[in-house]
């Protein structure tokens, strides 16, 4: 009997774990705006970290005025939120401080000594002029894990320099590798549809973090976190960066191709477009059988993947002229049949609409005070028993001031109001 109710107490315990989240026990200071920061803090806070979006007063983070699109109200009638915004900005409270005047400078330090983390974006050393950077603030909280994200570190020649994503996916790399070849149609280098490499340093922002974090539990100090978005461009070049270190030779565009994978791109159909995605010589046998050419897959051009890469110019037209015998649908459905990896190429109706992404719920809707309802994109993570939850929809601009000045820094209704008539906040 006493065994049960110690497995019921521990049954207890866990769910209420799990409620809280992995990282309710972190509390998260977020001076970034734009993308890479805001990115790296709406994963914490999905995780439960409870994250203070500090923001200026009356403008707030840039892109709460990058729109359209505008996300529209419950009546159908444009907003100014702008869906920017919405993407990067869950699970945070908003409060608006006037980082240039020096109490606003006092509750930011403050409100350091009541947090584990902090994340900026500021140019290389523009903090020290505040106060703010992470030798003064460690001063006063030495288990501060501080999180400075730049376009070029805080070393280097190109330190002094403002970084946006375009500019690093070009100096990076990423466009010599994306696009079209240049003697081709359309030729020429290509950006990424979204802002990948902001994209990327946010996620490895966070997971530096909380290594960070970890590393705190062994040692009781906090540390600097120096990410810079052209050092994770480089990072993430992948195998195209060891193909050029291999052999010294640079890769070039190859437009929906693989520079080792051979047929491994788009292909048009009867009625658009599909991509095969073959990885090995079983799978280019069975779609040869099931494209009605076997002898393709015979042929000592094509039968291996070493051989189809350096014939590719000879066989990429002869499939592309079998692909259009049928449509996108007929050929998944049949090369599915035979484990034959494909599939179309969606617009974001589609996608949305896909079977697979409704039953893994990544879109999801959360009540909003100014909309209505606003709909987001879920996170990725799944885990068993700390599960990310969502807790609040994208704030508005200094939203949650008096909350949190109140509930974490232990002023009264009466100094917020005084901070406000000031400015301050």
């Amino acid at each position: 009997m006493a065994q049960e109710t110690v497995s019921q107490a521990a049954q207890g315990a866990g769910q209420q774990q799990a409620a809280a989240g992995a990282l309710s026990h972190i509390r998260v200071l977020d001076l970034s705006r734009v993308l890479a920061g805001p990115w790296a803090t709406q994963i914490l806070g999905d995780l439960g970290a409870d994250v203070i979006k500090i923001e200026r007063p009356e403008s707030g983070d840039d892109t709460r005025g990058w729109g359209p699109p505008w996300m529209p109200d419950a009546q159908g009638r444009e907003s100014r939120i702008a869906a920017y915004y919405l993407c990067a900005n869950r699970n945070k409270r908003s409060v608006t401080v006037d980082m240039a005047s020096p109490d606003g400078q006092e509750l930011i330090r403050r409100l350091v000594r009541e947090s584990d983390v902090l994340v900026e974006n500021f140019k290389a050393g523009g903090l020290a002029r505040y106060g703010l950077d992470y030798d003064s603030l460690r001063a006063i909280n030495p288990r501060l894990v501080y999180c400075s994200i730049t376009g070029f570190g805080q070393t280097g020649p190109y330190a002094a320099r403002a970084g946006y994503d375009f500019l690093v996916q070009g100096l990076g790399g990423l466009m010599s590798v994306t696009g079209r070849p240049d003697d081709q149609p359309g030729g020429g280098p290509m950006k990424v549809g979204v802002a990948l490499t902001d994209i990327l340093t946010g996620l490895y922002a966070a997971n530096a973090i909380q290594a960070a974090l970890a590393a705190r539990e062994h040692t009781g100090l906090g540390q600097h976190v120096d990410m810079a978005l052209l050092d994770v461009q480089v990072a993430c070049l992948a195998n195209q960066a060891m193909n050029y270190l291999a052999t010294g030779n640079s890769p070039g565009r190859l437009g929906n191709a693989h520079p080792s994978i051979v047929p491994y791109q788009d292909f048009p159909t009867a009625d658009g477009y599909m991509i095969l995605a073959i990885g090995n010589d079983g799978q280019f046998a069975r779609f040869c059988q099931e494209a009605g050419r076997p002898d393709l897959a015979a042929d000592s051009r094509f039968a291996t993947n070493r051989a189809r890469v350096e014939h590719r110019d000879t066989l990429i037209p002869m499939l592309r002229h079998l692909t259009t015998a049928r449509t996108t649908a007929a050929w998944i459905e049949a090369l599915e049949s035979r484990a034959v990896p494909c599939g179309p190429i969606n617009t974001m109706e589609q996608v949305f609409d896909d079977v697979q992404v409704r039953a893994r719920g990544l879109k999801i809707d959360m009540p909003h005070p100014e909309v209505g309802s606003v709909p987001l994109v879920a996170s990725p993570i799944r885990l068993s028993d700390t599960p990310v939850d969502y807790r609040l929809p994208p704030p508005g601009l200094g939203e949650h001031t008096a909350d949190v000045l109140v509930d974490v820094l232990g002023l009264s209704p009466e100094d917020v109001q005084s901070l406000q008539a000031r400015g301050v906040v």
